[in-house]
């Protein structure tokens, strides 16, 4: 085990590293850029040993990514924003596929307007594509990820492609510490990819074939319950992480001071720091406050979520995130956990961050006190009325 200074991009690159990837299909756009400079890199000094492929778009990328995957080779490419969006049309041929690429997309705003910086509209909008989403909130938690999502992605029980997001810049570009593992330990962690799921002239199968109504039908029901059968292979997977790395995870969410909390907030990614201490803050002054992350949107952590949130007297969904016309998809995704478990109590929903604008500490202060006192079921943090 090493400590190295990395920013989140840095950090992921070298868990990509560890996981031995056998195929790195690569195409550069901001912030994602730097992870697969660092691999190039690995490549051309020798520390890795993979197939470098500089492809000439992310739906090349991508393209090419299924294809190493179709012959039983361990994938990996990247990607942010629009590049994710060209790659949409793969996105479902990769989870239909039930190839277990592993990707990283460093969140950013969609055009138009035009814009580098960091939301998480472009990979919540393809939360309905197949594939396991999880949002790491530091670079400690990127480089963990990078290997954990190989492990659960090419697990028998769930052979699914698996997308690690982390927030543009905020994460991406932040510098911290970072413990890095040696090989040794990475690979007393992650064994080996094999599977049948292949082109084998020794074993010959047909893949991606066309099917009918009514077996169709079936590809999708099986690729549905191989993700939920993601949540148990997640839990299995920190538990062995923690053996070989001494590093605890938490699951699909992570909890902070609810025990006896009476109003939650509920958030995703690195702004959840932010949260925390917020409530801490107001913990100070008596307000009974606590915090869920969720650390993945797919599988959709419904029942653990419904039993953090249980005792309170109201819950606040803080996203950077919102479905034009309706509320944010982590709302509604929020809304139907507690509906589903029987929990009635208020839910409020605020859109902040979009562009990459600034969510200060005032901003969450301002936002855990509105849900204990009540307000509007959906707004827009910072948004004046002449503003709408």
């Amino acid at each position: 085990m090493a400590k190295k200074f990395l920013s989140g991009d840095e950090a992921f690159a070298e868990g990509v590293r560890l996981a031995r990837p056998e195929v790195i299909s690569a195409y550069p756009i901001t912030p994602q850029t730097i992870v697969v400079e660092r691999l190039s890199e690995m490549v051309e000094n020798g520390s890795l040993r993979s197939e470098f492929i500089h492809v000439e778009s992310e739906h090349s990328a991508l393209s090419c990514a299924i294809g190493a995957s179709a012959v039983g080779a361990r994938a990996f490419t990247a990607t942010s924003s629009q590049g994710l969006l060209y790659m949409a049309e793969c996105l479902s041929y990769a989870s239909g596929g039930r190839f277990p690429i592993v990707m990283m997309n460093a969140n950013r705003s969609t055009a138009l307007p035009w814009n580098i910086y960091g939301d998480q509209r472009d990979s919540i909008s393809q939360l309905d594509c197949g594939w396991i989403q999880a949002y790491a909130e530091n670079a400690q938690e990127s480089l963990d990820l990078a290997l954990m999502s190989y492990y659960i992605a090419e697990h028998e029980a769930v052979s699914t492609p698996f997308m690690v997001n982390l927030d543009g810049f905020i994460l991406t570009h932040t510098y911290e510490t970072v413990d890095v593992p040696s090989q040794e330990q990475a690979d007393a962690y992650l064994p080996p990819y094999e599977t049948e799921n292949k082109l084998d002239l020794q074993h010959p199968r047909n893949l991606a074939f066309s099917a009918g109504p009514e077996h169709n039908y079936i590809f999708k029901y099986k690729a549905h319950a191989a993700m939920l059968r993601a949540k148990s292979v997640v839990a299995e997977a920190e538990q062995r992480f923690a053996k070989v790395f001494g590093r605890c995870y938490t699951g699909l969410l992570e909890s902070y001071r609810i025990e006896d909390a009476d109003y939650i907030l509920i958030t995703l990614g690195s702004i959840a720091g932010l949260c925390r201490e917020a409530a801490d803050s107001l913990r100070q002054k008596g307000h009974k406050v606590g915090v869920v992350r969720l650390r993945y949107l797919r599988p959709f952590p419904s029942e653990e979520l419904a039993e953090a949130v249980k005792q309170a007297r109201a819950v606040g969904v803080l996203e950077k995130d919102i479905s034009f016309g309706n509320e944010g998809t982590v709302f509604t995704n929020v809304n139907s956990a507690l509906l589903q478990a029987g929990i009635s109590i208020p839910s409020y929903n605020f859109i902040g961050g979009l562009g990459g604008r600034n969510i200060s500490r005032e901003d969450v202060t301002d936002i855990f006190e509105r849900i204990e006192s009540g307000t509007e079921r959906v707004q827009f943090i910072g948004v004046e009325v002449d503003d709408k």
